[in-house]
């Protein structure tokens, strides 16, 4: 429970750390071009900035996914799992979305205890068995129990802007994308740990009452991947249960997420004696 409330703060030091070093370095922009009148202006332009990301940004993120909200009547045992799922993990019921295409996959996005939300796709609510479902989704409300959405969040707006500005520059883009990446990657990687992805997993353990649903949802989730793909921003995969993009190219750099092998070890070890269960059985 101490490590919890420390793993929030952690998230929200650092999603504080980067919304400021947005604002800061607006401000220093504008010295640089026009002395401190202009970094008055560019200030108050980092300041909403920073607002519009914290407010907006898990919309942001659902919008550029093309994310619906799923109604309670179209779902009501996903709707009444994740509710009660919720209350053990304690935290406030997120709102559901649904991705509509085939790729199994399942993200968080939020921007604290006021406001949470789940997305997975159709792909995956066809693929799963209710335990495996339970595990994906334990993992997502550990994700929003840390506050990891807290910072994921805004560090994927962000990334995703840098690398969206690198369009504009027509002939120059590729020259843009060649700076704006690695310096967009760079956010991603500084704030954002693998650890806090093996710290959701345990924390789906325990709300489950047992590691193994996920673990057989991340098996399941590794071969599906291999037979569906999709398309999407890279800079989205931090989000994400697993990541769902070859690391290959922008996406290798934007790669958060510990290999899906070990994540299942460390889950199987916190049950060493489930081989001899199911030899049993």
């Amino acid at each position: 429970m101490a490590r919890g409330r420390l793993l929030a703060v952690r998230n929200v030091a650092k999603a504080w750390l980067l919304l400021g070093g947005l604002v800061s370095a607006l401000f220093a922009f504008g010295w640089w071009l026009g002395g401190f009148r202009l970094g008055s202006v560019f200030f108050v332009v980092g300041l909403l900035m920073a607002a519009t990301v914290h407010w907006y940004g898990p919309r942001v993120v659902l919008a550029s996914l093309r994310a619906r909200e799923l109604p309670l009547a179209e779902a009501p045992a996903l709707h009444s799992t994740v509710e009660s799922l919720a209350a053990k993990a304690g935290v406030e019921r997120p709102r559901l979305f649904l991705l509509a295409d085939g790729h199994p996959r399942a993200l968080a996005v939020g921007r604290g205890a006021s406001w949470s939300g789940l997305a997975l796709s159709e792909g995956l609510l066809g693929m799963m068995s209710p335990a495996e479902l339970e595990g994906v989704a334990a993992h997502l409300l550990g994700r929003v129990r840390h506050r990891d959405v807290v910072v994921e969040t805004p560090a994927v707006v962000v990334a995703g802007w840098l690398v969206e500005a690198s369009r504009i520059g027509g002939w120059l883009e590729r020259a843009l994308l060649f700076v704006l990446g690695p310096v967009a990657a760079s956010i991603v990687q500084l704030l954002l740990s693998p650890k806090r992805v093996l710290a959701a997993d345990a924390f789906a353990a325990g709300v489950c009452e047992s590691p193994h649903p996920l673990a057989d949802a991340l098996v399941r989730l590794e071969q599906a991947q291999e037979l569906i793909s999709f398309q999407a921003s890279p800079t989205t995969e931090p989000v994400y249960v697993v990541n769902p993009f070859e690391p290959v190219g922008l996406a290798a750099m934007f790669h958060t997420h510990p290999a899906i092998a070990e994540r299942v070890q460390r889950l199987r070890d916190l049950d060493p004696e489930w081989r001899e269960r199911l030899r049993a059985a």
